[in-house]
């Protein structure tokens, strides 16, 4: 069954990879002719638009012939499970890992997302024993398609395939290939808001390693403008799984962007655990940059 599961991961990854060459190589009728090959001026691109730093994704790409930085400076999660009599508390560590884009088509952009260096450390307060992990964590290929709102609109919708290969190293992420598709909504409302939306379904190795499972996931985001180039959102986030014995993961999160510029963005935010299940705090620092 598990060969059978990762070659199929292997063929919808070589798909994913065809869609990507496909739109490199052509662009639709009526898109313009702005390709990679053929940037989009600097006097025209569209505002800057990234999928940090909630974990609502964004239904907007990146100009065509151009590329984006989005970048974790530094991300920490802290856990404490106490279910089952039990007291293991969880400390991650994520320095700059770094999603790297590049517009395809003015509706389809590619997306690269890689984790330097990872460092886990578990104990367990009942027996004392402690365990240390750190390392180059997993690569995710991601290609978004937007099928409107890009250029404008008070509605925008977009899908994004992705693959991730376990490249992981000393047990920081799956033992084989992972993936899934997202659906990402955005919605302009009155009073200046800005709504989004997302629903995700991924195939995701067991904790076991003997087999993979299904995910499910939605969130909704609310941003608005608080100052000058400042801005706010609160997002809240669900994670449901189907393997055995794993609870509902959620998230209640908040954050800040500040804009430099046309081309970049400073972020801040922590995400809050509500769920049993949750990991307790998440707080991070990043910032976006287009090129």
């Amino acid at each position: 069954m598990g060969s059978m599961q990762e070659s199929a991961f292997r063929n919808f990854g070589f798909v994913l990879s065809l869609a990507a060459l496909g739109a490199v190589c052509s662009v639709r009728a009526g898109e313009g002719d702005y390709s990679l090959c053929n940037p989009v001026p600097a006097d025209h691109l569209r505002e800057l638009d990234t999928d940090r730093p909630d974990l609502t994704e964004s239904p907007f790409t990146v100009d065509a012939g151009h590329f984006q930085i989005e970048m974790d400076l530094a991300n920490f999660t802290y856990d404490r499970d106490t279910s089952g009599g039990g007291d293991i508390r969880t400390e991650a560590w994520s320095l700059a890992a770094i999603n790297l884009k590049a517009g395809l088509t003015p509706s389809t952009d590619l997306q690269l997302m890689i984790e330097p260096y990872a460092r886990v450390r578990t104990q367990d307060r009942t027996t004392g024993s402690v365990t240390r992990q750190d390392g180059f964590g997993d690569v995710t290929v991601r290609v978004k398609h937007n099928f409107w709102g890009n250029d404008g609109g008070t509605t925008a919708l977009g899908i994004m395939p992705f693959v991730t290969l376990p490249t992981s190293q000393d047990g920081l992420g799956g033992r084989s290939l992972e993936g899934g598709v997202i659906l990402p909504l955005a919605v302009t409302l009155p009073g200046g808001w800005d709504l989004g939306a997302m629903t995700e379904a991924d195939w995701r190795c067991d904790d076991s390693g003997t087999g993979s499972h299904a995910v499910f996931v939605n969130s909704i985001t609310a941003g608005h403008a608080l100052a000058g180039n400042l801005a706010g959102y609160v997002e809240f986030y669900s994670e449901i799984g189907t393997e055995p014995g794993t609870g509902w993961i959620g998230l209640a999160d908040f954050g800040f962007t500040y804009g430099v510029g046309k081309n970049t963005q400073f972020d801040a935010g922590v995400n809050i655990g509500v769920t049993p299940a949750a990991p307790d705090w998440n707080p991070f620092i990043g910032v976006s940059r287009r090129f």
